[in-house]
């Protein structure tokens, strides 16, 4: 509907610049909002009061202008001018009984548009370091990104989802130094195991796979191990690393290393494919070594003199850039930085031609944003390609009692646990029915209660029904939508109306959800539609109602089903026929 009535304005618009009144630039004023009070229409547009003054008249008389301008459509029933120069536009009932026909004609495309034509985004997220399972507060972010890659391809961006692989560096190490130890254990060592090595019982299993590989092929003499450790844990756990190095070698090492971030890496992308969540890129962080981009992106930024040396060390000009500290990229010893893997795997995101490069972060890396930013300038980019959008934790809840996590202790819920108790379609809505800058409290009992304050069930029982309606039908051979074209004037009453006018907003929801990267907005809509739609279900009756009251409500209710289709699987979320 909106796209209509812009159209029509369109129109006015090019009248008025053929005689004079506009000038060319006049079309890209025009905005078009829903009202929020039914007084006051169904659209209304603030172009006269935006291009009053450029044409040297009131915005009142310039609306009047605008009006008399508008070509016949029997869309609009009528058009007036209210406040300092508004423009309402009230929309013709049987402009929202075509909205059934559209919707039935072209099932799939209801809800699309091409607002992003020609424009490249690519959606980096989840991203976490493969050092064990997804817990739950990956698992919003990878709902939230993935929802998000959808609804941005259903408002026509040409959106490239990717997950990087966080395949080098300490944490990484750490993992391979836990599965050694606990495959120590297994040969018979006793051993203390650090308090900040990766505790899981995954760590366990891992070092059960490799004792049955290579023996005790990699079993030591551990009586120097442990002694004179540092007291302060990190530098303990980072001697240790050091030491486990020195006994295994470097070959020998990487073993450890690749067994660990292999089998994480492929039970994370099993897990996230079982949750419905398909990346069309694994970015392996190695790669920037191996590539030559590590070193490349530091040599842009020196020519850009942005590098300068302290120390024996390569420091960033970070707050050149608004950050609060200048950055390493390249330590005294001659190793590569973390952020030196960041900022080149910002270059390379550059270099492939995205027009706009979308970050999904959790809150704990909301201190990376800005360095991260800076760098990316540095390099000669335009800030404005590079967003970061950041994802809150989610917490659990059972029974009113808040549930605690850990994960380098691995007392922590995975992913996969709490999709096996409350399932993907109920996981994958909550996590996405909030602002994700918003802290999620997760209850785990309303997402398994079958009732009206179950989001998804409540959303998924009004198609159910809608489907229970259809095969009633078929069970007692009625007529039905394919034996006779349905009067859709025959639907009068004002739950139906308000069935159509919440359906023909699904267009806008989704243009704007995609715009505001917030497909929130989609879960938001499709609460009130089931609401609108269980509302006029159980104020009318439809297979005792008379045949032609009967097939236009059957239209109506088949356009409702496929509105919620569309809009569930935007959310990655299925459609059950029967509940």
């Amino acid at each position: 509907m909106k796209d209509i009535v812009i159209h029509l304005l369109a129109q006015a618009v090019e009248a008025l610049q053929k005689q004079g009144v506009l000038d060319e630039s006049a079309a890209q004023s025009i905005s078009v909002e829903r009202t929020r009070e039914a007084a006051h229409g169904d659209f209304a547009s603030n172009l006269a009061m935006k291009l009053a003054k450029q044409v040297n008249t009131s915005p009142r008389q310039l609306a009047q202008k605008i009006v008399a301008a508008l070509p016949q459509s029997e869309v609009i029933e009528t058009a007036d001018i209210a406040g300092p120069g508004f423009i309402n536009f009230h929309l013709a009932r049987s402009a929202y009984l075509c909205v059934i026909d559209r919707i039935r004609h072209e099932p799939a495309a209801f809800g699309r548009s091409d607002i992003g034509r020609g424009q490249r985004v690519m959606v980096e997220f989840v991203s976490t370091n493969p050092t064990g399972p997804l817990h739950v507060g990956h698992g919003r972010g990878a709902a939230y990104g993935d929802a998000l890659a959808r609804v941005l391809r259903a408002a026509g961006y040409d959106a490239h989802s990717e997950y990087y692989i966080n395949d080098a560096g300490r944490q990484m190490d750490i993992l391979a130094l836990s599965v050694w130890l606990r495959y120590l254990q297994r040969c018979g060592k006793e051993i203390q195991f650090p308090e900040n090595a990766y505790q899981g019982d995954y760590v366990r299993d891992l070092a059960a796979q490799l004792k049955d590989q290579a023996g005790e092929s990699y079993c030591i003499d551990t009586s120097e191990l442990f002694k004179a450790l540092p007291d302060a844990k990190e530098e303990s756990i980072d001697r240790l690393i050091s030491r486990c190095r020195e006994h295994l070698g470097d070959k020998d090492f990487r073993v450890l290393f690749d067994l660990g971030c292999e089998a994480m890496v492929d039970d994370i992308r099993q897990d996230l494919a079982e949750f419905g969540v398909l990346f069309q890129a694994w970015f392996s962080e190695r790669s920037l070594l191996d590539n030559g981009d590590i070193d490349k992106s530091i040599k842009t930024l020196e020519q850009n003199g942005h590098i300068y040396e302290a120390d024996g060390a390569k420091w960033f000009r970070a707050t050149d850039f608004g950050d609060d500290k200048d950055r390493v990229v390249v330590r005294a010893n001659g190793a590569h930085t973390y952020f030196a893997s960041d900022t080149a795997y910002h270059y390379n995101k550059a270099q492939r031609g995205f027009d706009k490069i979308i970050n999904i972060f959790g809150a704990d890396h909301h201190g990376y944003v800005k360095r991260l930013h800076a760098s990316f300038e540095a390099l000669g980019n335009d800030p404005d390609r590079l967003q970061f959008l950041i994802v809150q934790f989610a917490i659990l809840y059972r029974g009113g009692e808040k549930i605690s996590m850990s994960t380098r202790t691995g007392e922590f819920v995975t992913l996969r646990d709490l999709r096996a108790e409350v399932g993907n379609d109920a996981a994958r809505f909550f996590y996405v029915q909030r602002k994700p800058d918003q802290h999620l409290d997760f209850d785990l009992d309303l997402a398994k209660s079958q009732s009206s304050d179950n989001p998804v069930y409540y959303i998924q029982y009004a198609h159910a029904r809608i489907c229970s309606v259809f095969r009633q039908l078929e069970q007692r051979g009625m007529p039905t939508l394919t034996d006779a074209t349905p009067n859709y004037a025959l639907l009068k009453a004002p739950q139906e109306f308000d069935l159509l006018k919440t359906l023909s907003r699904f267009p806008e929801v989704v243009e704007a959800a995609a715009s505001g990267f917030a497909p929130h907005q989609v879960a938001y809509y499709l609460r009130e539609l089931a609401h609108v739609f269980h509302t006029y279900y159980n104020a009318h009756p439809f297979l005792s109602s008379a045949d032609d009251v009967r097939l236009a409500r059957l239209g109506l209710i088949d356009a409702t089903r496929i509105v919620i289709a569309n809009g569930l699987d935007l959310l990655g979320v299925t459609v059950p026929e029967k509940m």
